[in-house]
C-alpha cells in the first residue's frame, strides 16, 4: 500500500543528501535557465544526476481470515499465486472481469505462475471464488479513506518524503522535476476497448530490468541493496532517465523530465512554433490538395483525400505495426473500405461519409460528415470492385504521405495539422464562448467548453467514471443545501427591512446591509455550484487532459487569461497571495501548464 512505501526494500525510504544544483551553490551565479547557451546538435544536456526509479513495494501476504475458495472450499496458495490472485479480486466490481478475452488472458498467465500442486487442483477459474478477498481491499480502502486527519497527514508527509527524494533530478545545474519516477507496480493490463491482450499480468519491475541513464561526473544512482542495475549509460543525446521493457507488447517504457521542465518546455516551443508557421502556408496547401482531387495519378488523389480528412477532421496519420501484435486499430492512411459508408443524402446533408473504426488506444471514432463532392466521388472510386477488408488507399502510405508534407513546408507532419487544428480551433471557440459580462465561473465554463470542442475534433474520450453518478448525487445536495440557504437568507433579509421600517435606528440599517452581503454571497455560491453540475456533465465522456497538454499552444490560453484579468484577481479567497492566485488560475485552466510562457507573461 501507499503509506508502506517508505518501508519498502524496493522502495529504500533510505533517506540521502539532498542534491544540490550548481545554479543554486554558493558562487555560481545562478542565470535563467532559458538564457543558457544551447548545447550542440543533438546533445541534450551536459550534466544529469538523479536518484533513479522508485520501485513498487513488495508483496504483503494476506491475512490468514481472509480465504480464496476453489470449487466451495478454501485454498491456501502459495505467495506468487496469490498476489496475481488478489490482482483479479481487486476488480471483481469492474467490467473487465465480465469479458472473456480477460478472464481467459488472467487464467493462462495466472496458471503459469502456479505451483505445480496448484496446477492440478486449479483448472477452471469459474470454480474459483475472490469475494472475500475483494471484501478485504474494499473494507481496507473505505478504512483509508476514514482514517483521522492527523493520520493523513501523516501519510502525505510520507508521500512527500518520497516526491523530494525521488522527484527531482540535477541538470546542467538546476533541479528539475521528474514526471514519472515511480515504476509501473505489478497488476493485469487493461488496454483501451477490446484490446487481445487485456488481463495478462504486467510483471513487476525488477533493478535487474532498468536502464540508467546519466553523466559519467555524477554520483550514479545506487540500487537497492542485494539488486544491480540492467545497465548504466551516459548518453546525453536523449532525455530519459531511466527504461525498462515491459513485458507485455514488449514496449520500452520511460522516465522522463516533466512538462515544467527546460528540455520539455524547448520541445513544446518548437512544436508550436511550426503549428504557427503553418498558418501562413496551409491556404496553399488546401488549394493544391484540392486541385490533386481531379489529378490523373491514383496516387496524388488518394493523398489528397487523405490530407483533407487529416485537416478537416484531425485524423491521426496511423502507423504500421505488426498483425496481431495489438488491437485492430488503424489511423487515416490505414483505413479500409469497410471503415467507412457513404451516403449521397442523410440528415438532410449531401455526400456524407460515415466513419467507424478504432483510433489509437481502441478508442472508437465514430462520425457523420458532409464532404465536398468532389470527396465523395473520388472514395466511391477508391471503395470501386474491393472488399471489406481491402485498403481504402492503397497507393499510400505514412512514409509517403509525411514526406510529401515535408515538400510543402520543412517539419511538417500530419500531428502538425492536428496540433495546428486543435489551437486553431481553441481560440476561435474561446472567441465566440466567452462573454465579458459572465462571473470568473462562467468564464472558466467557457473555457472548458471551448478545450471540449477540441477535445471533441481530436476524438479524446474516456469512460463515464464509476464514481460519477454518485459525485453529481453529492454536487446536487450542495446545490439543494445552498437554495435552503439562499431561502432562509432572503426570509431573514426580509425580517431585517421590516424591523428598520418599524424603527428607523442605524443599528437596523447595518444589519440590512449585512444581510444583503450575505445573501449575494450565497447567490454567487449557488451560480458556481450550478457551473460546476454543468461542467461535470458536460465533461463526463470526454478527456479534456490529452489536448491540453499536447495539442493546444498555452500562448493562446495566456493570451485569454491576460485579457479576462478579472479571473487571476478573482480565482481564490484574498487569503491566497497573489501569485498563488495566478497559479491556481492557470492550473484551472491547464494542468501542466507550459512554464515558459507563464514565466514570460508574469515578467511582462
Amino acid at each position: 500500500m501507499y503509506w508502506r512505501l517508505t518501508t519498502s526494500l524496493l522502495g529504500r525510504g533510505v533517506p540521502r543528501p539532498r542534491m544540490i544544483p550548481t545554479g543554486l551553490r554558493a558562487g555560481s551565479g545562478g542565470c535563467s535557465r532559458w538564457e543558457e547557451e544551447k548545447t550542440a546538435d543533438g546533445v541534450k544536456w551536459t550534466q544529469l544526476e538523479h536518484r533513479g526509479p522508485y520501485f513498487a513495494p513488495l508483496y504483503e501476504p494476506l491475512p490468514d481470515d481472509v480465504q480464496f475458495y476453489y470449487d466451495g472450499k478454501p485454498l491456501k496458495l502459495s505467495l506468487a499465486t496469490e498476489e496475481i490472485a488478489t490482482f483479479y479480486a481487486k476488480m471483481l466490481d469492474h467490467e473487465y472481469t465480465t469479458k472473456e478475452i480477460f478472464q481467459n488472458n488472467f487464467f493462462n498467465d495466472w496458471r503459469k505462475e502456479m505451483t505445480p500442486q496448484e496446477q492440478k487442483i486449479i483448472k477452471h477459474l469459474d470454480k474459483c471464488d475472490f469475494r472475500e478477498i475483494h471484501k478485504y481491499f474494499v473494507d481496507k480502502n473505505e478504512a483509508r479513506k476514514a482514517l483521522p486527519k492527523e493520520e493523513k497527514q501523516k501519510l502525505k508527509e510520507a508521500a512527500d518524503k518520497i516526491q523530494e527524494e525521488y522527484g527531482y533530478c540535477i541538470l546542467d545545474g538546476h533541479r528539475e522535476k521528474i514526471g514519472n519516477f515511480k515504476t509501473e507496480p505489478p497488476g493485469l493490463f487493461r488496454g483501451r476497448g477490446d484490446h487481445p491482450k487485456m488481463g495478462m499480468l504486467k510483471k513487476r519491475i525488477m533493478p535487474e530490468d532498468v536502464i540508467i541513464n546519466c553523466s559519467k561526473d555524477s554520483k550514479i544512482p545506487e540500487p537497492p541493496a542485494g539488486h544491480k542495475w540492467k545497465e548504466v549509460r551516459f548518453d546525453n543525446t536523449v532525455t530519459w532517465l531511466a527504461s525498462w521493457t515491459e513485458n507485455i507488447q514488449n514496449s520500452l517504457k520511460y522516465i522522463m523530465l516533466n512538462p515544467s521542465s527546460k528540455l520539455k518546455g524547448e520541445k513544446d516551443w518548437q512544436k508550436y512554433e511550426v503549428a504557427r508557421k503553418l498558418k501562413d502556408v496551409v491556404h496553399k496547401i488546401r488549394a493544391q490538395y484540392q486541385a490533386d482531387w481531379k489529378s490523373k495519378e491514383m496516387k496524388k488523389r488518394q493523398r489528397a483525400v487523405a490530407l483533407y480528412f487529416i485537416d478537416k477532421l484531425a485524423l491521426r496519420a496511423g502507423n504500421e505495426k505488426e498483425e496481431g501484435e495489438t488491437a485492430d486499430t488503424v489511423g487515416c492512411c490505414s483505413l479500409r473500405v469497410e471503415h467507412i459508408k457513404l451516403h449521397p443524402k442523410l440528415d438532410g446533408q449531401e455526400h456524407v461519409v460515415e466513419f467507424d473504426f478504432l483510433g489509437k488506444d481502441s478508442i472508437r471514432y465514430y462520425n457523420k460528415v458532409s464532404v465536398e463532392k468532389p470527396v465523395f466521388k473520388n472514395l466511391q472510386l477508391f471503395m470501386k470492385n474491393k472488399d471489406p477488408g481491402d485498403d481504402l488507399f492503397d497507393r499510400l502510405t505514412t512514409v509517403i504521405l509525411n514526406k510529401h508534407l515535408q515538400n510543402l513546408m520543412n517539419g511538417l507532419t500530419a500531428k502538425v495539422f492536428r496540433t495546428y487544428n486543435a489551437s486553431i480551433t481553441l481560440q476561435e471557440q474561446l472567441k465566440a464562448l466567452t462573454n465579458p459580462e459572465d462571473s470568473v465561473a462562467g468564464k472558466l465554463l467557457s473555457y472548458n467548453r471551448a478545450n471540449r470542442a477540441v477535445a471533441i475534433l481530436c476524438n479524446h474520450q474516456r469512460s463515464t467514471p464509476k464514481t460519477f453518478e454518485k459525485s453529481m448525487q453529492n454536487l446536487q445536495s450542495k446545490i439543494d443545501a445552498k437554495k435552503q440557504q439562499l431561502e432562509e437568507a432572503e426570509k431573514e433579509l426580509k425580517k431585517a427591512e421590516d424591523e428598520f421600517e418599524e424603527t428607523k435606528d442605524a443599528k437596523a440599517e447595518a444589519n440590512i446591509r449585512k444581510k444583503k452581503k450575505l445573501l449575494e454571497r450565497l447567490k454567487e455560491q449557488l451560480a458556481k455550484l450550478n457551473v460546476q453540475a454543468t461542467d461535470k456533465e458536460e465533461n463526463k465522456q470526454i478527456a479534456l487532459g490529452t489536448s491540453k497538454l499536447n495539442y493546444l499552444d498555452p500562448r493562446i490560453s495566456i493570451a485569454w487569461l491576460k485579457e479576462k484579468e478579472q479571473i487571476l484577481l478573482k480565482w481564490k479567497p484574498s487569503r491566497v497571495p497573489h501569485q498563488g492566485r495566478q497559479e491556481m488560475a492557470l492550473s484551472a485552466c491547464r494542468d501542466k501548464f507550459w512554464r515558459l510562457s507563464f514565466q514570460r507573461f508574469l515578467q511582462h
